[in-house]
């Protein structure tokens, strides 16, 4: 195996990236402003700076040569008010200005909401490593899929960096998520080529069987999968479907969860023959685990349900991971045991 770099995770939330990190071995140091997240991240013994990435740079981390994040996604979500998407041309112009090396920070400041200004965060440690002669050796960034058109500046603002840098649309449950869930993933190199992480299990499809399609790779993995329960269920989803409020989702434990959300436990969850399951609703401990965190993890401080909802899976973390650091085939395999049955489908 290669030598492993250490990664600098901005906006850490409970240890999504971490968690992955730790599961290859690769040292990671978090920074989070949120003290309920901090608490969490404390239980769980990840190395932390509790604190405003804005107030740090790569100075304050200079082992770091790999640069992982999750900006906030509040307002760039569906469900959010959309203050994001309605500033996306703004900050697709910052992000080409501070590429020409101009300090645009008076100017963000000047958005309706400080936090859509926060996914150019990444490029500003990036643009700052490369001027102190210390350019991170990689980069791996996620968030929804709004914020694409974001990384396609970044991807080509990188390349002129000299970076090799790839983006898209990750599905989570082709990934071994027992969830659909939608991302927005750049990966970036300053050596060899960057591509991100290939699908081992079957998209989702609710007409199709998980057990059709194509036989390369695993089936998707489903709610019933991970979830200890004494009887199959149905979880009805909080949110309607379709822009009707009325026209509920419905999801069975054989089929993956819904996106797992800050509002996760407001999904009723009935027995099949629509009787209230026991638990009715999706537990804190349930919602990690369709995240993918360990089934132990120390959920700590408040607001649990809004850190579990708000963090990258694991186990897609490690998949990006594994593209990125370029770890090979028999990484996953041994994090993933699950794998051996795909093994000559992971390509990263």
């Amino acid at each position: 195996m290669p030598q492993l770099p250490e990664i600098v995770d901005l906006f850490a939330g409970p240890g999504g990236w971490d968690i992955a990190a730790r599961w290859f071995n690769v040292p990671a140091v978090g920074i989070e402003w949120d003290v309920d997240a901090c608490q969490t991240r404390l239980a769980a013994k990840l190395d932390t700076r509790e604190g405003d990435v804005r107030k740090y740079g790569p100075a304050d981390f200079d082992r770091a040569s790999a640069l992982a994040g999750s900006p906030p996604c509040q307002t760039y979500t569906v469900a959010g008010a959309g203050k994001g998407r309605e500033a996306l041309d703004r900050v697709l112009y910052f992000a080409e200005r501070m590429a020409a090396g101009e300090d645009v920070t008076a100017r963000l400041g000047g958005l309706d909401d400080e936090r859509t200004a926060l996914v150019l965060e990444p490029l500003r440690w990036v643009i700052e490593a490369k001027k102190a002669g210390r350019p991170y050796e990689v980069i791996m960034l996620e968030q929804v899929p709004s914020v694409l058109p974001v990384w396609k500046a970044m991807k080509w603002i990188l390349e002129g960096m000299g970076y090799s840098a790839d983006y898209g649309i990750l599905r989570a449950e082709e990934f071994g998520v027992p969830q659909t869930r939608r991302r927005a993933v750049l990966i970036a190199r300053l050596e060899g080529v960057a591509r991100l992480p290939k699908p081992t299990h079957r998209p989702y499809d609710k007409k199709v069987s998980r057990r059709a399609g194509d036989q390369s790779r695993l089936p998707w993995v489903s709610m019933g999968d991970v979830l200890t329960r004494p009887e199959p269920f149905v979880v009805i989803s909080n949110y309607g479907t379709g822009g009707d409020p009325k026209a509920r989702g419905r999801r069975t434990s054989s089929e993956p969860a819904f996106t797992v959300t800050g509002k996760v436990s407001r999904n009723r969850v009935e027995t099949m023959d629509g009787r209230d399951a026991n638990p009715a609703r999706i537990t804190l401990p349930e919602a990690g685990q369709l995240q993918t965190f360990p089934t132990d993890y120390h959920w700590s401080g408040r607001d649990i349900s809004q850190q579990i909802g708000n963090a990258i899976p694991p186990r897609l973390a490690a998949y990006i991971i594994a593209a990125a650091l370029n770890l090979g085939d028999e990484a996953l395999r041994e994090i993933f045991p699950d794998l051996a049955v795909a093994r000559t489908n992971i390509d990263t």
